[in-house]
């Protein structure tokens, strides 16, 4: 039984994953700051992961993959100082706290939850403008500072997996729309018909990218909806991701 940690794993993604995860027979432990408000199916431990001491003595011994599901909600004002920083300690310093736990504690994989907005200025409303799907080849222009962010954590993996010294495998995963209750979030959002990560999808992925051998890796993560703005060719191919469930089949459509 593989031993898997989450960081951030008290959000809409992590609690879907925790519960695929112990169902498909991991062992996992969740680390969060803010306790769930009932009582977890799995481990939870209360961590500030901005603490390295916090993060490498949470973590269990002879962990076999770390996710990094670390979130804040961004307000999007460029010029907010207070903002760059709190984006900034979240999305890139804790980053590199929990791949240097990672390399000091000995664990071989580190799963980061990438984003979309990594690459939003090629998408309009769930639309790709390039004409066909956006792919990891296209270089990476993003709207926000959030998508700049998650862009410089995903080169941060690169340089902790090709350090001879950590030893740390990295996939990041740019994850499309992943939602609570899906049905409601279809019908209410219509962006989310062709980017929707459905529950089922989202814990194949995450699970492809932990039983991987690669060293390094960029995909995108989002079910084999109709019209959806990314190709998700390399992570069936190198991955083995094989997405189950669509929006169609959500919502019942033919």
């Amino acid at each position: 039984m593989k031993k898997v940690t989450i960081i951030g794993g008290n959000g809409t993604v992590g609690r879907v994953l925790a519960g695929g995860l112990a169902g498909e027979g991991y062992e996992v432990t969740v680390l969060d700051l803010k306790e769930p408000d009932e009582k977890p199916a799995v481990r939870f431990v209360r961590v500030d992961a901005a603490d390295y001491n916090e993060v490498v003595k949470s973590i269990p011994l002879n962990t076999d993959a770390v996710i990094n599901l670390l979130a804040v909600k961004p307000t999007g004002d460029l010029l907010d100082r207070r903002e760059f920083e709190k984006m900034t300690d979240i999305f890139f310093k804790a980053t590199y706290t929990i791949l240097r736990a990672a390399a000091e504690l000995g664990v071989p994989k580190v799963v980061f939850a990438s984003s979309n907005h990594v690459t939003d200025v090629y998408e309009k409303n769930g639309d790709s403008l390039l004409g066909r799907k956006i792919n990891t080849d296209d270089y990476p222009h993003s709207k926000s500072l959030y998508g700049l962010l998650k862009l410089a954590s995903e080169n941060l993996g690169y340089l902790f997996s090709h350090q001879s010294d950590a030893k740390v495998s990295v996939i990041n995963l740019r994850i499309g729309t992943a939602a609570e209750n899906e049905q409601e979030t279809l019908r209410a959002k219509p962006r989310s018909k062709k980017t929707l990560l459905s529950h089922p999808d989202l814990v194949q992925i995450f699970k492809a990218a932990i039983e991987s051998g690669k060293t390094y890796g960029t995909y995108y993560a989002v079910s084999d909806n109709k019209g959806r703005p990314w190709s998700i060719d390399s992570a069936i191919r190198e991955l083995g991701f094989k997405p189950k469930v669509s929006t169609s089949d959500i919502l019942d459509e033919d």
